[in-house]
């Protein structure tokens, strides 16, 4: 088995206040507590980071993330995704690292596991794995849910595509309701070194139509290693989804 020697890993929390769905999604509070805080508090119990950083390009989510103890790099407001943010955001760091997780911030009950699971499925890729991710079942009602990102995988565990549409789409344009269908859950794990290109390859054509990251990686002959973890996404795309959480979260006792 391939096993990087890379060990050296920072945990890095993209949030942005501007959205056209949900401006100041970061600092939307649940249960009391801005939704950046209990990503924060989450990411933080994975045992594979040495570091874990809030990259941000704003003054408000600066303040806030400092405030409850988070160390907080700013990054330019130019930074077309979280993807270029992270990278942005190692780059300032004093430190060096071999492999950098984006955290999505808008994951409050991310699962700390999910984080460590990434990150080792990277550490014992194959060589030409530069990233790596995680898929959970996919719930019917989400089948046709464009925000929720579809993905299909070979035997070997890598990622062969991804898609805001449903995968595989059979002939009969249904959902199979028998057929193990997949959900992207959005932690991206990456090469530090391959991270630090990634801005220079250009945009593909597959990635600005699915307005999908992870589909220039594949469209320029890289791998990316996908696990399959059992979790119940917990993702706030609007406003309206931060009562389901609170609801989630009082049933399970979390303050």
């Amino acid at each position: 088995m391939w096993w990087r020697s890379r060990s050296r890993v920072v945990g890095i929390i993209p949030a942005r206040y501007a959205s056209s769905r949900f401006q100041g999604k970061p600092l939307a509070l649940i249960l009391g507590k801005p939704m950046i805080q209990r990503t924060w508090e989450q990411a933080r119990l994975a045992k594979t980071l040495d570091a874990l950083v809030v990259a941000t390009d704003d003054e408000r989510i600066r303040q806030c993330c400092e405030e409850f103890g988070a160390e907080v790099v700013m990054t330019s407001e130019k930074c077309p995704n979280g993807t270029e943010r992270c990278n942005e955001a190692v780059k300032k760091l004093k430190r060096k690292f071999d492999i950098v997780v984006n955290i999505q911030g808008d994951e409050p009950l991310i699962d700390p596991d999910i984080i460590d699971g990434v990150v080792m499925a990277l550490k014992q890729a194959s060589p030409d794995a530069m990233c790596s991710t995680a898929v959970t079942s996919l719930k019917p009602q989400d089948a046709s849910d464009t925000n929720r990102v579809k993905c299909i995988v070979d035997k070997q565990g890598y990622a062969i595509y991804f898609s805001r549409g449903l995968l595989p789409f059979n002939k009969k344009g249904v959902a199979n309701d028998k057929f193990p269908y997949l959900l992207h859950l959005g932690i991206q794990c990456y090469d530090a070194h391959f991270l630090s290109m990634y801005p220079l390859i250009a945009p593909t054509a597959l990635q600005l139509e699915e307005d999908l990251e992870q589909l220039k990686v594949i469209e320029n002959g890289y791998k990316i290693k996908v696990i399959k973890v059992d979790h119940d996404a917990h993702g706030v795309d609007s406003p309206g989804d931060i009562a389901s959480i609170e609801s989630l979260m009082r049933g399970r006792n979390i303050a």
